[in-house]
């Protein structure tokens, strides 16, 4: 091939490739139409003229009327077929990628092409695909945590029952007893993975009732004074009511029971923990439950991370708590968040004391 004819077909594969990635597929399918017609038209076109040329007399109008209708569908199939396959070109590509997402392969991450319709499509796939690998990602992720969340109080049986069956420990309640927190804590961590998994999927049902939320934090307060009285924590409670709200009671104690407890364990003895409750019409009218303590505090970085799944944050000289699953909070944020409210941690810094807030919106959306 000369060199002027290679250079004359590159520019036309250009200006072709441009054409194409201007033209919508809506427009596509309007050209390829008329080309096919065209094709046709022009087929017959030349049949008539072959019959009514010089040398008509030589064939039978009725042949070459019907050569003409043959040859016009003949090349109409013909051209329908190319133009069909530089349609679909990229819808097969497109197809050919949800196949691999069928099978596992989130990696392949397609070419976005220039025409805008498909290109919109293809950003779909991709974002699609992501979606998928990051799912995958996370769904290996909380395996592992699972297990290895398990591992502990699991070797931890099974070093007492052997050291009993050894002689090592003494069989006497002090030992029961020890089995049955271990045992205990196994079964916690069951009901909070259990948890755990029907608020990452949406999949628990709230009952709901008008409830004075004042009313019920008064009341997990008191239930929790105890507890406080131990450690030597002063626990203030400042809620004047009644703010009634449309909420499951159980689950908003759930939330209430875990922010209490975490700012209960993050206190020395001696610390302050206040409780608030009142209503809050800012964006939307609802009540907000504040939870303060005076404790080890979190730092700026950590203020989103805590609410991650099994994120337990720990500081120097003040490990987290060991009795901790470290998806409380994901659950909490889950409850708030499936009545349409959310919970947000704010802290000035590590020993300076942090803040939980609940927003619950007085109705469903």
């Amino acid at each position: 091939m000369r060199p002027k004819t290679r250079i004359l077909l590159n520019l036309a594969r250009t200006r072709l490739h441009r054409l194409r990635s201007r033209l919508s597929l809506r427009n596509r399918l309007v050209v390829s139409h008329v080309m096919v017609l065209l094709v046709a038209l022009g087929a017959m076109s030349a049949s008539k003229e072959l019959m009514e040329g010089p040398g008509r007399h030589h064939f039978d109008p009725d042949v070459v009327v019907k050569a003409g209708l043959g040859l016009g569908v003949l090349a109409a199939v013909l051209a329908a077929v190319v133009v069909s396959r530089f349609l679909l070109r990229p819808l097969d590509t497109v197809r050919a990628a949800t196949h691999q997402l069928a099978r596992g392969h989130y990696d392949d991450i397609l070419d976005v092409p220039g025409e805008p319709g498909l290109a919109a499509l293809v950003r779909d796939v991709n974002s699609l695909a992501a979606a998928l690998a990051d799912t995958e990602r996370r769904r290996a992720r909380l395996v592992s945590e699972i297990a290895h969340e398990m591992r502990t109080p699991i070797a931890i049986l099974r070093g007492q029952i052997e050291g009993m069956a050894d002689g090592i420990f003494v069989p006497d309640d002090a030992m029961f007893a020890s089995l049955t927190d271990d045992l205990d804590r196994l079964r916690r961590l069951a009901d909070d993975l259990s948890s755990l998994s029907r608020v990452e999927e949406g999949a628990f049902t709230l009952h709901r009732a008008p409830t004075d939320v004042t009313e019920l934090a008064r009341a997990t307060a008191e239930r929790l004074r105890p507890q406080f009285d131990d450690a030597r924590v002063s626990l203030d409670v400042t809620a004047p009511g009644p703010v009634t709200v449309d909420c499951d009671p159980d689950r908003i104690t759930q939330v209430l029971v875990n922010l209490l407890g975490n700012a209960l364990s993050a206190c020395d003895p001696h610390g302050r923990v206040s409780l608030s409750a009142h209503a809050d019409g800012d964006p939307s009218p609802g009540a907000v439950v504040r939870v303060t303590d005076d404790g080890i505090g979190i730092d700026a970085g950590d203020l989103d991370r805590i609410f991650a799944r099994f994120e337990r944050i720990e500081y120097p000289g003040r490990p987290a708590p060991a009795g901790g699953s470290g998806i409380g909070l994901t659950i909490a944020r889950g409850v708030a968040r499936a009545h349409g409210g959310d919970i947000t941690a704010e802290s000035p810094g590590p020993g300076k004391g942090a803040t939980f807030t609940l927003r619950i919106p007085r109705e469903p959306a």
